[in-house]
């Protein structure tokens, strides 16, 4: 008798299965393309999950494997075999036992190969030759090899022979500018006034001061005629007096 498992717990365990083996590995850190050491990017062999007879497997069986196949398609971004795989599982299960057979390995290739080259932004010259050779091959396991091993490898010769930036500054800062002013430079001399407004000499007393005009030049001169006045009528009194004593 076959046992009979829900739908939802075949879902949690494709996703719990293929987990375990990327706990139980640890991978030593590496370098990306900027040189700065990150963790590693492991890329698992979807061979190794194929452990059932596909030929007497039952539905339960082929779905769960798919499954675990489709949780590794999107855990390495593989846009191939995550879409043929949801087809095949949106299918029948002849359609998917086909397909898990023989078409699985043609979609992974595929995906492994856009992973190979996208290893190029960026990259030094160690890394595009390792990229190269490995395209030219054109395996499952060279693309494996390349990407979890290789390309860190070659990543690290290519940030070795990267020049060291020097710790000096290469620009000599300048001097500061002097406060004392170069013989060349002439200062412009600051205009003084000679005398103030109003005052009665200039500098050192000589010179005198400015000429008196307008309004008080009227007054100086209406006081002088009154005087002249004054002292006309002064004398011809004086002098008519004079006259009549002689008399």
């Amino acid at each position: 008798m076959q046992w009979k498992v829900p739908a939802g717990a075949l879902v949690a365990l494709a996703f719990l299965i293929p987990a375990a083996p990327a706990m139980a590995q640890v991978e030593s850190p590496g370098l990306n393309a900027a040189c700065q050491t990150v963790e590693r990017k492991v890329y698992k062999d979807i061979r190794e999950l194929v452990t059932i007879d596909l030929d007497t497997a039952t539905t339960a069986q082929l779905r769960v494997l798919a499954n675990q196949i489709l949780a590794e398609a999107h855990a390495n971004s593989f846009p191939v075999l995550s879409d043929v795989v949801q087809k095949r599982l949106d299918g029948t299960t002849d359609d998917l036992r086909a397909f898990l057979k023989s078409g699985v390995q043609n979609a992974w290739l595929t995906d492994l190969r856009i992973s190979v080259v996208r290893t190029l932004t960026g990259a030094g010259p160690n890394v595009k030759a390792a990229t190269q050779k490995v395209l030219d091959a054109g395996a499952i396991d060279g693309y494996l090899a390349y990407l979890n091993n290789g390309l860190y490898a070659a990543r690290e010769l290519d940030c070795a022979s990267q020049p060291t930036p020097s710790a000096t500054p290469s620009a000599t800062p300048r001097a500061s500018p002097s406060a004392t002013p170069s013989a060349t430079t002439t200062v412009a001399p600051t205009p003084t006034s000679s005398a103030s407004l109003g005052a009665p000499g200039g500098e050192g007393g000589e010179g005198g001061g400015l000429p008196v005009t307008g309004a008080e030049t009227a007054t100086v001169a209406s006081i002088g005629g009154a005087l002249l006045l004054l002292g006309g009528a002064g004398f011809l009194i004086g002098r008519r007096r004079r006259s009549r004593f002689v008399a």
